[in-house]
């Protein structure tokens, strides 16, 4: 439909869709739409959301016609027997047949007043005439639900499945379709042909592929992605509660080679593209990577597959979603090194553009849109397939993980739009710290940290993976202006799962969780709501959890904790003598900061302030204690200097932001702070003393009903007012006893004040003195526990990167879900940035453009890159 008189013809039969009631079926009309466009372009720029709403509202009758008329034309085009003939059964035919139901179903699943509609047009079984002869422009569809018996010379109709399980069964179908979706292999006649698209997890060979082949794929799959979104159009509040029908069907099919076959085209495609392949300079800039595009959809339809909790059926019978199943049956180990290698590869790609933005040819490499999805995927096969966490723990690869998330966490952490990939990122360690044996292999010396990016480097860092951790998490809690306190929780449970197994804590390690303990004991921190005290106990569960199982290891922790003595004794005086004297101190201080509206902070004010007060003569308490002593120096004569440089460097990081350009809308979720219900506030083990009857969630769906499950978000409470019963509620069971012994049993034994200039002779003492009475706790481990809200806020997360990379990838109308109304996360436009040279605008930047269109007349290979866009920046918020 190049032509503008086609174009025209096109616009004009869209608007005789509202302007002419009730078209009849077998009208030649209905053929134009398969017939006339020539690209996906054609159809969503022609077919704009007024006009598609305006038929809906106005026409509906020639709405249904219209869908029935491409379904039905789809459907014949794939039962003709020689599917994809030029002149027969043309593949150009089935194409706009696709592109037209991705163009009309969002527009559908935003309305809630055509829900009953939906499900009594898509689900409901049908009665369909039985074709005798087919044309190729004959429209053949549904017929009335007739019950009577047919005369002879009557049509005659049969049963048929409900129209979206026949759409959803043609366009798998379509996935592996000789010559359409596949290429034809000798010796092999069926139309369907279920291949795996490339080598990799259950296929050793690849079975070739070429460009066309690929864009037919990647238009099934957008449609496929488009049919399993209506979660977008449901609040993020409501998601759990409501089964996507689409995503069930496709999630429980019966057929296990077809989902084998599906699941590992989808992974092996994901996982073998390369980003980092030989190619021109600024290529991206000009041409588009249409396999990038490919890719993107293939690795967001496998995660909405296998994200998807299967709702149980009314025959009880315990659900499973088949596509999660066989992920979670991988076992060799070439396959988990084959996930491990692609995913490496992609989420090394940011640092990888980081560095060249640093070089003479900045802007020059491309970018991938789905590092986070990557991210995510990771995820999932670390929560269904235990063999492969075995797997990245026992063969060290955790360690590239571990950098590689809290690359992301530190990268995002002061950006607001993307604090649900740090969110994400930080559920990510947690889950990795539950393996006893990831927490002893943190022990491992940190030798590659100086070719990190600089916005995660630790100046002159000597230490251990465990160090590094620990001192990132500092960071992420210091560093983000209270921007991630519903993830508090989640960090330390991470703190606390890796402490039994701590070995040799370096200095600089020791002092960031000291400082921990000082900002979280602190009356500002503990009052400002009614779970922070829960935070602390978190933290001093850690701290005795290194002393009482691996003390004769970790002298300049204990070092550490000796230096910070007072503010152990004042907690435990706060313990002893109640909180009168605080909540009155704490009564005055906040009456002055209401009175002064500069000074209003959020519930987690103290988080990166100085916690120094001067020091009064009478008994130190919370309010007051110095932060530290100088009464050792940290580490021996050489380290001092190092030292000192690594305290003033790394709060620097909190001011580093991300350098990437993010995508083309502002999305924030519908659900503030919608994490998992234990994060916002609760510690792992008081969840652990609720009790036996407490509803958990399961995300395999087989022991709780998602409608059975009560939603309880948990609102954050401003106007919440500190009290001595409140405070007598938790004080008592602040675990001090450990700490507090070991500081009554070492103190006398230390080197008197002064008396050395260095630590050493205080280490030496600390490492040939045996601790007596104390026993060590058992060993907790802090588990990631999914709840409906928190699975909610994962699919909101999930459909925020399927709606940003569609914008980012298909700019002006061909957006799948551009002008829809979703609810389950909020859109915003972000402002246009202005021109430059790989973006002119206008006259003057003639001379720019000249230059950029000069790298599209290159030959150029065929595989290129996507281009970030310029237009209206994508950030995320869910």
């Amino acid at each position: 439909m190049g032509a503008s008189d086609s174009k025209l013809v096109f616009k004009q039969g869209i608007f005789k869709l509202s302007e002419q009631k009730d078209i009849p079926a077998d009208d030649n009309y209905w053929t134009n739409f398969w017939e006339l466009p020539e690209s996906v372009d054609d159809i969503f720029s022609l077919f704009s959301p007024a006009d598609i709403r305006r038929i809906r509202d106005e026409s509906l009758g020639n709405f249904e016609t219209l869908i029935l008329a491409v379904s039905s034309r789809l459907f014949a085009l794939r039962n003709h027997p020689s599917f994809p003939h030029s002149e027969l059964a043309p593949a150009n035919d089935a194409l706009n047949c696709i592109r037209i139901l991705t163009r009309l179903l969002p527009f559908i699943f935003e309305s809630e007043k055509f829900e009953r509609w939906e499900e009594q047009f898509f689900w409901t079984p049908r009665r369909r005439r039985i074709r005798q002869q087919s044309g190729r422009d004959e429209v053949v569809f549904d017929g009335e639900n007739g019950s009577r018996t047919p005369l002879e010379d009557e049509p005659q109709f049969e049963d048929v499945k409900p129209l979206a399980e026949e759409l959803l069964n043609t366009l798998v179908d379509c996935l592996f379709f000789t010559d359409f979706t596949l290429p034809r292999v000798s010796g092999k006649h069926e139309q369907v042909h279920l291949s795996i698209w490339q080598s990799g997890v259950g296929c050793n060979s690849a079975i070739g592929t070429s460009r066309e082949l690929e864009n037919n794929r990647m238009e099934v799959l957008r449609l496929l992605l488009t049919i399993c979104s209506k979660s977008m159009y449901t609040p993020a509040s409501r998601t759990l509660l409501r089964c996507v029908k689409a995503i069930t069907y496709l999630t429980t099919l019966p057929n296990k080679q077809l989902v084998l076959t599906m699941l590992c085209s989808l992974l092996n495609t994901t996982l073998k593209y390369s980003p980092t392949t030989w190619h021109v300079p600024y290529d991206h800039v000009v041409l588009k990577d249409s396999q990038q595009t490919f890719v993107t959809y293939c690795l967001q339809l496998l995660l909405v597959l296998v994200l998807y909790p299967v709702p149980e059926s009314d025959e009880g019978i315990p659900p499973k979603n088949n596509f999660r199943h066989f992920l979670g049956k991988l076992h060799r180990p070439q396959d988990f090194q084959f996930l491990v290698d692609g995913m490496t590869r992609v989420l090394n790609q940011p640092a990888i553009k980081l560095q060249a933005n640093s070089s003479y040819l900045p802007g020059s490499q491309k970018e991938l849109f789905w590092a986070p999805e990557m991210i995510m995927l990771f995820w999932e096969v670390l929560q269904c397939n235990k063999r492969f966490r075995s797997f990245i723990v026992d063969t060290d690869r955790a360690h590239d993980f571990v950098v590689l998330v809290l690359f992301y966490a530190l990268q995002h952490r002061n950006d607001v739009a993307q604090q649900g990939i740090v969110r994400m990122c930080v559920f990510v360690l947690q889950t990795l710290s539950v393996e006893p044996i990831f927490g002893a292999r943190l022990n491992k010396p940190f030798r590659g940290q100086d070719s990190l990016p600089t916005s995660i480097r630790i100046p002159n860092f000597r230490g251990s993976y465990a160090d590094f951790l620990l001192i990132s998490i500092h960071v992420l809690i210091t560093g983000s202006a209270g921007k991630l306190d519903a993830i508090y929780p989640a960090l330390l449970a991470v703190i606390n799962n890796i402490a039994p197994h701590a070995e040799d804590l370096s200095p600089t390690a020791s002092l960031k969780l000291m400082q921990l303990f000082a900002i979280m004991s602190s009356p500002d921190f503990l009052f400002a709501n009614e779970t922070n005290h829960e935070l602390l106990k978190s933290l001093l569960e850690a701290l005795n959890a290194v002393i009482e199982y691996q003390y004769e290891k970790n002298a300049s922790f204990v070092f550490a904790i000796l230096r910070s003595q007072k503010r152990f004794y004042a907690v435990r005086e706060f313990v002893q003598n109640g909180a009168t004297d605080e909540l009155d101190r704490y009564a005055r201080k906040r009456k002055e900061r209401l009175n002064d509206p500069a000074t209003l902070s959020s519930p987690t004010r103290g988080l990166g302030d100085n916690m120094r007060s001067p020091i009064t003569a009478r008994k130190p308490t919370l309010s007051d204690v110095p932060e530290n002593e100088d009464a050792f120096a940290i580490g021996e004569d050489s380290e001092s200097e190092t030292e000192g440089q690594d305290l003033a460097e790394v709060p620097s990081r909190s001011s580093v932001h991300s350098d990437t350009p993010s995508r083309a809308a502002s999305i924030a979720s519908s659900v503030d702070d919608a994490v998992p219900t234990q994060l916002r506030g609760m510690s792992e083990k008081a969840r652990g003393k609720l009790p036996a009857g407490h509803n958990s969630f399961s995300r395999n769906g087989s022991s709780t009903s998602l409608s059975s499950l009560a939603m309880t978000p948990s609102a954050p409470n401003g106007n919440f007012e500190p009290t001595e019963a409140w405070v007598e509620s938790w004080l008592a069971e602040l675990p001090l006893h450990t700490i507090i012994t070991l500081i009554e049993q070492l103190t006398p034994l230390l080197p008197p004040q002064g008396s050395s200039s260095t630590s050493g002779p205080a280490l030496a003492v600390i490492r040939q003195t045996q601790l007596q009475g104390l026993d060590a706790a058992p060993m907790r481990v802090h588990l990631f526990e999914w709840s409906p809200l928190s699975l909610g806020w994962y699919e909101s997360l999930l459909w925020g990167f399927v709606f940003s990379s569609e914008v980012a990838m298909f700019k002006g109308a061909a957006g799948i879900w551009k002008g829809t109304q979703i609810k389950l996360f909020r859109v915003q436009e972000a402002a246009m940035q202005g021109p430059s040279l790989l973006a002119p605008r206008g006259a003057v930047d003639a001379v720019g453009s000249t230059l950029v269109q000069g790298f599209g007349r290159l030959n150029l290979r065929s595989n290129q890159a996507q281009r970030n866009g310029n237009g209206g920046g994508m950030v995320r918020d869910v």
